[in-house]
Protein backbone atom coordinates (compact mmCIF):
# COMPACT_ATOMS: atom_id res chain seq x y z
CA UNK A 1 0.00 0.00 0.00
CA UNK A 2 1.33 3.48 -0.81
CA UNK A 3 2.30 6.02 1.82
CA UNK A 4 -0.43 8.44 0.72
CA UNK A 5 -3.08 5.76 1.12
CA UNK A 6 -1.89 4.86 4.63
CA UNK A 7 -2.20 8.51 5.65
CA UNK A 8 -5.59 9.05 4.04
CA UNK A 9 -7.04 5.84 5.46
CA UNK A 10 -6.05 6.82 9.01
CA UNK A 11 -7.48 10.32 8.63
CA UNK A 12 -10.63 9.08 6.92
CA UNK A 13 -11.24 6.36 9.51
CA UNK A 14 -11.50 9.04 12.20
CA UNK A 15 -13.39 11.45 9.95
CA UNK A 16 -16.15 8.97 9.22
CA UNK A 17 -16.17 6.97 12.43
CA UNK A 18 -19.90 7.43 12.97
CA UNK A 19 -21.07 7.35 9.33
CA UNK A 20 -21.04 3.67 8.35
CA UNK A 21 -23.02 2.38 5.40
CA UNK A 22 -20.96 2.60 2.23
CA UNK A 23 -19.12 -0.42 0.87
CA UNK A 24 -20.29 -2.59 3.78
CA UNK A 25 -22.65 -5.16 2.28
CA UNK A 26 -20.16 -7.86 1.31
CA UNK A 27 -17.03 -9.52 2.62
CA UNK A 28 -13.94 -7.83 1.18
CA UNK A 29 -11.41 -9.78 -0.82
CA UNK A 30 -8.24 -8.30 0.70
CA UNK A 31 -7.54 -6.68 4.07
CA UNK A 32 -4.51 -4.35 4.05
CA UNK A 33 -2.37 -3.56 7.08
CA UNK A 34 -2.98 0.12 7.81
CA UNK A 35 -0.93 0.61 10.92
CA UNK A 36 2.60 -0.40 9.96
CA UNK A 37 5.33 1.39 8.05
CA UNK A 38 4.53 5.06 8.64
CA UNK A 39 7.72 7.08 8.30
CA UNK A 40 8.52 10.38 10.00
CA UNK A 41 7.52 12.14 6.78
CA UNK A 42 4.18 10.30 6.86
CA UNK A 43 3.62 11.37 10.44
CA UNK A 44 4.30 15.02 9.59
CA UNK A 45 1.76 14.91 6.77
CA UNK A 46 -0.75 13.19 9.01
CA UNK A 47 -0.22 15.83 11.68
CA UNK A 48 -1.84 18.44 9.45
CA UNK A 49 -5.06 16.41 9.68
CA UNK A 50 -4.98 15.09 13.22
CA UNK A 51 -6.90 17.89 14.90
CA UNK A 52 -9.84 17.74 12.50
CA UNK A 53 -9.95 13.98 12.66
CA UNK A 54 -10.01 13.96 16.45
CA UNK A 55 -12.76 16.57 16.61
CA UNK A 56 -14.88 14.75 14.07
CA UNK A 57 -14.45 11.43 15.83
CA UNK A 58 -15.34 12.97 19.18
CA UNK A 59 -18.82 14.07 18.12
CA UNK A 60 -21.08 13.37 15.16
CA UNK A 61 -19.90 13.46 11.56
CA UNK A 62 -20.16 17.26 11.51
CA UNK A 63 -18.04 17.75 14.64
CA UNK A 64 -18.83 19.38 18.03
CA UNK A 65 -20.96 22.52 18.33
CA UNK A 66 -19.15 25.72 17.48
CA UNK A 67 -16.26 24.06 15.66
CA UNK A 68 -17.55 24.39 12.08
CA UNK A 69 -15.09 27.11 11.08
CA UNK A 70 -12.11 25.22 12.48
CA UNK A 71 -13.27 22.01 10.83
CA UNK A 72 -13.67 23.70 7.45
CA UNK A 73 -10.17 25.14 7.78
CA UNK A 74 -8.73 21.74 8.73
CA UNK A 75 -10.53 20.01 5.87
CA UNK A 76 -9.08 22.50 3.39
CA UNK A 77 -5.63 21.70 4.78
CA UNK A 78 -6.39 17.97 4.51
CA UNK A 79 -7.35 18.41 0.87
CA UNK A 80 -4.12 20.26 0.16
CA UNK A 81 -2.13 17.37 1.64
CA UNK A 82 -4.15 14.84 -0.37
CA UNK A 83 -3.72 16.71 -3.64
CA UNK A 84 0.03 16.90 -3.02
CA UNK A 85 0.23 13.19 -2.25
CA UNK A 86 -1.87 12.13 -5.25
CA UNK A 87 -0.32 14.53 -7.79
CA UNK A 88 -2.52 12.96 -10.46
CA UNK A 89 0.45 11.42 -12.24
CA UNK A 90 0.71 8.06 -10.48
CA UNK A 91 -0.94 4.91 -11.75
CA UNK A 92 -2.50 2.18 -9.62
CA UNK A 93 -1.77 -1.48 -10.37
CA UNK A 94 -3.04 -4.52 -8.50
CA UNK A 95 -0.08 -6.42 -7.12
CA UNK A 96 1.06 -9.51 -8.99
CA UNK A 97 -0.75 -12.58 -7.70
CA UNK A 98 -3.55 -10.62 -6.01
CA UNK A 99 -6.82 -12.55 -6.10
CA UNK A 100 -9.66 -11.00 -8.09
CA UNK A 101 -12.63 -10.41 -5.80
CA UNK A 102 -15.20 -11.83 -8.23
CA UNK A 103 -18.63 -12.18 -6.62
CA UNK A 104 -17.17 -11.01 -3.31
CA UNK A 105 -16.74 -7.54 -4.76
CA UNK A 106 -19.09 -5.28 -2.78
CA UNK A 107 -22.63 -4.73 -4.00
CA UNK A 108 -24.04 -1.59 -2.41
CA UNK A 109 -26.69 0.99 -3.24
CA UNK A 110 -28.91 3.59 -1.59
CA UNK A 111 -32.32 2.30 -2.71
CA UNK A 112 -34.19 -0.29 -0.64
CA UNK A 113 -33.62 -2.88 -3.38
CA UNK A 114 -31.17 -3.30 -6.26
CA UNK A 115 -31.76 -0.43 -8.71
CA UNK A 116 -32.71 -1.63 -12.19
CA UNK A 117 -33.22 0.66 -15.17
CA UNK A 118 -36.87 0.33 -16.22
CA UNK A 119 -36.92 0.73 -20.00
CA UNK A 120 -40.72 0.58 -20.14
CA UNK A 121 -41.05 3.52 -17.76
CA UNK A 122 -37.95 5.54 -18.64
CA UNK A 123 -37.13 4.57 -22.21
CA UNK A 124 -33.70 3.31 -23.31
CA UNK A 125 -30.84 4.13 -20.94
CA UNK A 126 -28.59 6.96 -22.06
CA UNK A 127 -25.66 8.78 -20.50
CA UNK A 128 -25.91 12.57 -20.58
CA UNK A 129 -22.66 14.54 -20.75
CA UNK A 130 -23.46 18.20 -20.19
CA UNK A 131 -22.64 21.40 -18.30
CA UNK A 132 -19.60 23.41 -19.35
CA UNK A 133 -19.07 21.59 -22.66
CA UNK A 134 -19.14 22.74 -26.26
CA UNK A 135 -20.95 19.63 -27.53
CA UNK A 136 -23.40 18.03 -25.06
CA UNK A 137 -23.71 14.28 -25.55
CA UNK A 138 -26.48 11.73 -25.09
CA UNK A 139 -24.88 8.29 -25.36
CA UNK A 140 -26.45 4.84 -25.49
CA UNK A 141 -24.53 1.86 -24.17
CA UNK A 142 -23.64 0.98 -27.77
CA UNK A 143 -22.32 4.52 -28.25
CA UNK A 144 -20.11 4.10 -25.18
CA UNK A 145 -18.77 0.79 -26.48
CA UNK A 146 -17.84 2.43 -29.79
CA UNK A 147 -15.60 4.96 -28.05
CA UNK A 148 -11.94 4.06 -27.34
CA UNK A 149 -11.97 1.47 -24.57
CA UNK A 150 -9.63 1.06 -21.61
CA UNK A 151 -9.11 -2.21 -19.75
CA UNK A 152 -7.40 -2.14 -16.35
CA UNK A 153 -6.85 -4.43 -13.39
CA UNK A 154 -6.76 -2.15 -10.37
CA UNK A 155 -7.56 -1.86 -6.68
CA UNK A 156 -10.83 -0.64 -5.21
CA UNK A 157 -10.18 1.19 -1.94
CA UNK A 158 -12.86 1.40 0.74
CA UNK A 159 -12.91 4.03 3.46
CA UNK A 160 -13.38 1.24 6.01
CA UNK A 161 -9.89 -0.07 5.37
CA UNK A 162 -10.15 -2.96 2.90
CA UNK A 163 -9.09 -3.34 -0.71
CA UNK A 164 -10.58 -5.48 -3.50
CA UNK A 165 -9.21 -6.20 -6.97
CA UNK A 166 -11.19 -6.30 -10.23
CA UNK A 167 -10.60 -5.85 -13.95
CA UNK A 168 -12.65 -3.08 -15.53
CA UNK A 169 -13.59 -2.19 -19.11
CA UNK A 170 -14.85 1.25 -19.97
CA UNK A 171 -14.31 4.71 -21.42
CA UNK A 172 -12.04 7.23 -19.77
CA UNK A 173 -13.86 10.28 -18.46
CA UNK A 174 -11.02 12.22 -20.09
CA UNK A 175 -12.20 10.83 -23.45
CA UNK A 176 -15.77 11.98 -22.76
CA UNK A 177 -14.38 15.42 -21.85
CA UNK A 178 -12.49 15.51 -25.15
CA UNK A 179 -15.43 14.41 -27.29
CA UNK A 180 -17.83 16.79 -25.55
CA UNK A 181 -15.34 19.66 -25.62
CA UNK A 182 -15.11 20.43 -21.91
CA UNK A 183 -14.38 24.10 -21.39
CA UNK A 184 -11.32 25.39 -19.49
CA UNK A 185 -13.51 26.82 -16.73
CA UNK A 186 -14.86 23.35 -15.92
CA UNK A 187 -12.97 22.61 -12.69
CA UNK A 188 -15.32 19.97 -11.25
CA UNK A 189 -17.41 17.07 -12.49
CA UNK A 190 -20.64 15.82 -10.93
CA UNK A 191 -21.50 12.14 -11.44
CA UNK A 192 -25.24 11.55 -11.07
CA UNK A 193 -27.17 8.32 -10.63
CA UNK A 194 -30.69 6.88 -10.90
CA UNK A 195 -30.11 5.21 -7.50
CA UNK A 196 -32.37 7.51 -5.43
CA UNK A 197 -30.66 10.59 -6.84
CA UNK A 198 -27.18 9.61 -5.60
CA UNK A 199 -24.39 11.88 -6.85
CA UNK A 200 -20.82 12.83 -5.99
CA UNK A 201 -18.76 15.68 -7.42
CA UNK A 202 -15.03 15.38 -8.14
CA UNK A 203 -12.17 17.73 -8.92
CA UNK A 204 -11.43 17.80 -12.64
CA UNK A 205 -7.89 16.44 -12.16
CA UNK A 206 -9.17 13.24 -10.54
CA UNK A 207 -12.08 12.91 -12.97
CA UNK A 208 -9.76 13.07 -15.98
CA UNK A 209 -7.05 10.87 -14.49
CA UNK A 210 -6.18 8.12 -17.02
CA UNK A 211 -7.58 5.46 -14.68
CA UNK A 212 -10.97 7.10 -14.09
CA UNK A 213 -13.51 5.24 -16.21
CA UNK A 214 -17.16 5.16 -17.03
CA UNK A 215 -17.13 1.38 -16.73
CA UNK A 216 -19.63 -0.93 -18.39
CA UNK A 217 -17.96 -4.31 -17.76
CA UNK A 218 -16.10 -6.04 -14.93
CA UNK A 219 -14.03 -9.22 -15.06
CA UNK A 220 -15.04 -9.96 -18.65
CA UNK A 221 -18.82 -9.48 -18.30
CA UNK A 222 -21.15 -6.55 -18.74
CA UNK A 223 -22.16 -5.11 -15.39
CA UNK A 224 -25.18 -6.77 -13.75
CA UNK A 225 -27.63 -4.60 -11.79
CA UNK A 226 -26.00 -5.35 -8.43
CA UNK A 227 -22.73 -3.80 -9.61
CA UNK A 228 -24.06 -0.61 -11.15
CA UNK A 229 -25.48 -1.49 -14.59
CA UNK A 230 -25.69 -0.20 -17.21
CA UNK A 231 -22.60 1.91 -16.36
CA UNK A 232 -20.80 3.31 -13.34
CA UNK A 233 -17.78 5.37 -12.41
CA UNK A 234 -14.73 3.46 -11.25
CA UNK A 235 -11.31 4.80 -10.37
CA UNK A 236 -8.57 3.75 -7.97
CA UNK A 237 -7.75 7.42 -7.29
CA UNK A 238 -10.88 7.89 -5.15
CA UNK A 239 -12.28 5.99 -2.18
CA UNK A 240 -15.25 3.74 -2.92
CA UNK A 241 -17.97 6.10 -1.76
CA UNK A 242 -16.98 8.59 -4.49
CA UNK A 243 -17.45 6.01 -7.28
CA UNK A 244 -21.01 6.63 -8.47
CA UNK A 245 -22.93 3.58 -9.68
CA UNK A 246 -26.06 3.46 -11.90
CA UNK A 247 -24.69 6.45 -13.77
CA UNK A 248 -26.97 8.73 -15.80
CA UNK A 249 -25.20 12.11 -15.99
CA UNK A 250 -21.66 13.48 -16.17
CA UNK A 251 -21.92 17.23 -15.61
CA UNK A 252 -18.93 19.58 -15.95
CA UNK A 253 -19.16 22.44 -13.45
CA UNK A 254 -17.29 25.62 -12.41
CA UNK A 255 -17.76 24.83 -8.68
CA UNK A 256 -18.07 21.70 -6.57
CA UNK A 257 -21.58 20.80 -5.46
CA UNK A 258 -21.12 18.23 -2.72
CA UNK A 259 -22.48 14.73 -2.88
CA UNK A 260 -24.59 12.09 -1.14
CA UNK A 261 -21.90 11.01 1.32
CA UNK A 262 -19.89 14.22 1.51
CA UNK A 263 -23.07 16.09 2.48
CA UNK A 264 -23.39 13.69 5.44
CA UNK A 265 -19.91 14.34 6.82
CA UNK A 266 -17.63 12.23 4.64
CA UNK A 267 -14.64 14.11 3.32
CA UNK A 268 -15.45 15.68 -0.05
CA UNK A 269 -12.09 15.02 -1.76
CA UNK A 270 -11.87 11.32 -0.82
CA UNK A 271 -8.58 10.63 -2.61
CA UNK A 272 -6.41 7.54 -2.24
Amino acid sequence: MTTRLRILRLVERAHTSLVRRDDANDTPALIPDLARGLTRRDALALGASALAAALLAACDSQGPDGSARLLRFAERKNEGVERWLLRHTRMDHARAGATTAGNRFPSYFISDSVPVWDTAARGPWRLEVSGLVARPLLLTLDDLRRLPATRQRVNHYCVEGWTAVAEWWGVRVAELARVAGARPEARYVDFQSFDEGFHESWDIESATHPQTLVAYARDGHYLPPAYGAPARVHSPVKLGYKNTKYLTKVVFLPERNGGYWSDQGYEWYGGT
